[in-house]
């Protein structure tokens, strides 16, 4: 990856890529490689034509400008809220309702059936709610006794 590239937003809001060869791509979006397992590694920029024009191994490698930029483009794509604790479930059969905290805060969400916890990795989970918005669970062992217990009934 270079590090000469430039990268800044238009008049519109929309990323403007740079390089070094003089070419210029306007309404470039950034696409995480592994969006769950390292979203902070591996990022291409990909122009308007859907072909990638810039790949970045690693954010931390970025000036805070540029970073800044790609973080806030991937953010106003990207929605997956990170499960933290599961606080209730009205029913152990499916469909179940379920409260959780979520790093954006709390919500409900409808588990149609097991088939909607996916596993995730050796210790992950991505629960899928009745409107197909995937919640993520980073690490089942990291969550409190009672959201691991709520979970255990549902593996």
């Amino acid at each position: 990856m270079s590090k000469e590239f430039e990268l800044s937003r238009n008049a519109f809001g929309r990323l403007v890529l740079s390089l070094p060869d003089g070419s210029r791509y306007e309404g470039v979006v950034p696409v995480r490689a592994f969006p769950i397992t390292a979203p902070r590694e591996g990022v291409a920029l990909v122009a308007a034509d859907g072909h990638e024009r810039l790949w970045i191994p690693a954010l931390d490698e970025l000036d805070a400008m540029r970073r800044t930029l790609i973080e806030e483009a991937l953010a106003s794509r990207e929605f997956m809220p990170e499960i933290r604790r599961i606080l209730k479930v009205e029913s152990f059969a499916t469909p179940s309702v379920w409260q959780v905290e979520t790093d954006r805060g709390p919500a409900q969400l409808t588990l149609k059936g097991e088939e909607d916890l996916r596993p995730l990795g050796a210790h992950g989970l991505i629960v899928v709610d009745s409107h197909g918005i995937q919640f993520l669970i980073r690490d089942v062992m990291a969550l409190d006794r009672t959201s691991r217990r709520i979970l255990d009934r549902f593996l």
